[in-house]
């Protein structure tokens, strides 16, 4: 039996390797994470024992709190104000028409491409397609970040992608509270009452947000009592807190995403010192956490799966391509935004990434959802690959077009 320490090792330091590797291929480094974990699969190399993945929850868990409450430290009123109605139109109608394009469509291709034993429209074919729905919303920010910073991209068109995608994560973690109970209500049989299907998903996401203000007023308080403490200090009493907040709403039944991502905009909006705080999880915890997360995550893969529903993961990104672009493409008239914001913005927003693998991880630990939880994880996963490959080439030739593109910086 391999050690865990040995094993964590292990996953540390290939996802490391092969992170570097790929920003040397001018890929985002979350990309090099992921084929790490595809790397040391234990369906493929054998390198890692396959029961290691059984244990792995309370890494994602503490990951997700992470990057969870990170999403919710983008949520500042006074920059949200700023921003205007263009980036408020693009990011609901951009992030919700994704989520409809996948539902629908996954409602006509799902039955035909999922022979699932005794599979149901009520129990399999429409939760499944809200789960896929929930995961289509999110942009991952960071690819397209990269490329700004390396054509050193300046424009409408370039601040409209980085505020549109630094907020739909959030409507993808609303996306989440209330229709992943939608579907469990569905694969559960319950019939309708008051209680079961309206009153209780309501409690679940009221709770949330409750226990996420309560965590985060609790974090700014003790803030202002160790004003001379050293950072340090500040990180272990934040991951305490969030351990608390995250471990409290599951063990009331609330969301915990949503708790985190309230305490992330509480302390953001209400603490004082909030840019250093922000600024040391990015500078001291967010590499550790992603290369564990998602090195992990593409471990997780299951071959043989994704190659018998490859063709779900291809109109997968077909249909999410086709929501995001129709549904900014809408926001921007309805915002009255420029021409070039209009033809070009979408482009930017087709990578995909971070919080979408979580809420897929988060999907698969539901055991309600167990009779396809391994299928959605897989064809997750392979989505997101196609989307990190593919999505910084086109946010380069919408800036292209955009003409924002400036010199090509040189390190």
């Amino acid at each position: 039996m391999m050690p865990p320490i040995l094993i964590i090792g292990i996953i540390l330091t290939t996802g490391f390797i092969i992170g570097e590797i790929a920003t040397r291929l001018k890929l985002p480094k979350v990309t090099g994470y992921i084929i790490a974990g595809i790397l040391l699969n234990p369906d493929l190399f054998k390198i890692i024992p396959p029961n290691f993945i059984r244990y792995t929850d309370i890494i994602t868990n503490v990951s997700l709190a992470f990057i969870t409450f990170s999403v919710g430290g983008t949520l500042l009123f006074s920059r949200l104000k700023v921003l205007g109605k263009t980036i408020g139109f693009i990011t609901v109608f951009e992030a919700e028409f994704a989520f409809l394009t996948v539902v629908l469509g996954s409602l006509i291709v799902a039955p035909w491409l999922l022979p699932l034993n005794q599979a149901g429209w009520l129990t399999v074919f429409i939760p499944i397609s809200l789960l896929f729905g929930i995961v289509a919303s999110p942009t991952d920010p960071s690819a397209t970040l990269a490329i700004v910073h390396e054509f050193n991209a300046r424009g409408t068109v370039t601040s409209t992608i980085m505020g549109v995608a630094a907020f739909d994560d959030a409507i993808g973690i609303l996306n989440y509270s209330i229709f992943v109970i939608a579907a469990e209500v569905l694969i559960q049989h319950q019939g309708f009452h008051v209680m079961t299907t309206l009153f209780a998903p309501l409690m679940q996401i009221f709770g949330a947000v409750a226990c996420g203000i309560i965590f985060g007023f609790i974090f700014n308080q003790v803030c202002r009592l160790i004003r001379s403490e050293s950072e340090g200090i500040l990180i272990v009493i934040l991951l305490g807190l969030l351990m608390l907040c995250f471990g409290l709403a599951k063990t009331l039944n609330v969301d915990e995403l949503l708790a985190t991502m309230v305490m992330g905009s509480v302390v953001v909006n209400f603490n004082p010192n909030h840019q250093k705080i922000f600024r040391l999880l990015e500078r001291y915890t967010e590499q550790l956490v992603f290369v564990l997360f998602f090195t992990i995550s593409g471990m997780q893969l299951q071959f043989n799966v994704l190659l018998d529903y490859s063709w779900l993961v291809l109109f997968f990104v077909i249909f999410r391509t086709i929501g995001k672009i129709a549904g900014t493409y809408l926001g921007s008239i309805l915002s009255t935004a420029p021409t070039k914001v209009r033809k070009y913005t979408a482009g930017g927003l087709i990578p995909q990434g971070g919080i979408v693998i979580g809420l897929a991880l988060m999907i698969k630990q539901n055991p309600v959802f167990s009779q396809f939880s391994d299928i959605f994880l897989s064809i997750i996963i392979g989505a997101t690959v196609i989307h990190e490959l593919v999505g910084p080439l086109l946010a380069e030739n919408s800036l292209k077009k955009a003409d924002e593109l400036k010199v090509k910086k040189h390190v």
